[in-house]
């Protein structure tokens, strides 16, 4: 009996530590790693900033406007935009993409 209470702990433990243990900290290396080279990259005004877009489109006249309003730009561009890099930047982690 004592036997099988070794083995099935030596197997449960054995999982928490291949599986559960290693993930953590490879998946905490990975956000690590994201969140740090975005703040990079906004730092150094390498990413477009919401002012730059704004004076992008600011020679939009007012019957354009309507209708980008109307198909509620205002959400989708930045939803949009943000989808697009989000995919890039999954798309090169190797062990991800």
């Amino acid at each position: 009996m004592f036997g099988i209470l070794v083995s099935a702990a030596n197997v449960v433990l054995g999982f928490i530590l291949r599986s559960v243990i290693a993930k953590f900290f490879l998946y905490f290396a990975l956000y690590f790693f994201v969140t740090e080279t975005v703040s990079l990259l906004q730092s150094s005004h390498l990413l477009p900033s919401a002012a730059s877009l704004a004076g992008a489109f600011g020679s939009v006249g007012n019957d354009v406007w309507y209708f980008l309003d109307l198909c509620a730009f205002n959400y989708g561009a930045p939803l949009v935009l943000s989808a697009y890099v989000t995919r890039f930047i999954i798309r090169r982690l190797p062990i991800i993409g």
